[in-house]
């Protein structure tokens, strides 16, 4: 583990930085120093990684999950959705569940876990226990947000059109499961149980975890439509972006600290879906921000003298429906 190499690098450093029975020469003796010092600096560092990566985890677990609060805290003061499409949350059910199920695969099934290692040179996959508490908990808050638009008398939200998801997302939601489905008669079809050589559960693991990828590089498309469409980032919450956009980067940064201490970057490619996902939620955030504090800064998307706030809804509905008949 991480903490193991940092600790025999430790070790490693003091055993070297030892002095010895005989005496060097002047310039030799402040070389070495010069050496042990660095080397001891080496090893604090080393020492501090594992720790850095784990405030990194859940820093980024606390970021990402309270992304989750702002639209549906938005959509509730506003006692509408207006602004927003429902393609969004919808999505974001299939994905966040797949994403659960894959990391409580690779985090407590032995068998997936022994598959793992035999690919990976006998590493073990780099899914911590925060991953498991983020999906889960992004689960059950994209199905409450999700709620707001195909249960509105029970918000006593404001009627709209704009509650059916577009065929596009329903397309992208019915492809990842056949893609799961045709993994799974190709691995219980396979003639041997070699991860090395065969498909296994593994594959299927990994299908499952690739849903949370497709989802996450299709499911911003809609909202940026709407915003363009509406010349207004109005009823779209920019607290998530920027809580996405701080746990995006810390998540790229604990997967790139545990790689390097295990001194193998398959932590990056044998969970690529991971690495995926902060990059991807980073790209969009920053459209996101472009349009909020640039481009519609003056239409009621940011600081500049706009239609209103935030909590101000929009005047009617017929440009979400329209936007989702674009997407059609």
């Amino acid at each position: 583990s991480g903490s193991e190499r940092a600790s025999l690098f430790i070790t490693s450093s003091r055993n070297q930085c030892t002095t010895s029975d005989t005496s060097p020469p002047a310039h030799a003796t402040l070389s070495a120093t010069a050496l042990c010092s660095r080397q001891r600096l080496a090893g604090a560092a080393m020492a501090f990684l594992p720790f850095l990566s784990a405030l990194f985890g859940w820093i980024y677990t606390f970021c990402w999950s309270a992304s989750f609060y702002p639209q549906p805290l938005l959509n509730f003061s506003r006692r509408s959705t207006s602004g927003t499409t429902v393609d969004f949350p919808l999505i974001n059910v299939l994905g966040f569940a797949a994403y659960f199920v894959s990391n409580v695969a690779f985090y407590y099934s032995p068998v997936v876990r022994a598959q793992y290692a035999a690919r990976n040179r006998g590493l073990t996959p780099t899914v911590q226990f925060n991953d498991i508490t983020f999906a889960l908990h992004a689960l059950v808050l994209s199905l409450v947000t999700v709620s707001q638009y195909l249960a509105r008398p029970v918000w006593g939200f404001s009627p709209s059109t704009a509650t059916r998801p577009s065929r596009f997302i329903l397309g992208v939601a019915a492809g990842c499961v056949l893609g799961v489905l045709a993994t799974y008669l190709i691995a219980a079809s396979s003639p041997t149980a070699d991860p090395a050589a065969d498909w296994c559960e593994l594959d299927v693991v990994y299908a499952v975890g690739y849903v949370k990828l497709v989802v996450t590089l299709v499911k911003y498309t809609p909202q940026i439509v709407a915003n363009w469409r509406n010349q207004s980032t109005q009823g779209w919450s920019i607290w998530q972006v920027l809580l996405d956009l701080v746990g995006g980067v810390l998540s790229v940064a604990q997967q790139g600290i545990d790689s390097w201490l295990q001194r193998d970057w398959s932590g990056v490619t044998g969970n690529p879906v991971k690495f995926a996902l902060g990059n991807a939620s980073m790209v969009y955030d920053s459209v996101f921000m472009w349009q909020h504090y640039v481009l519609y800064r003056r239409t009621g998307g940011g600081r500049g003298k706009g239609t209103g706030g935030e909590e101000d809804p929009l005047l009617g509905d017929g440009g979400d429906e329209e936007n989702r008949r674009k997407l059609d």
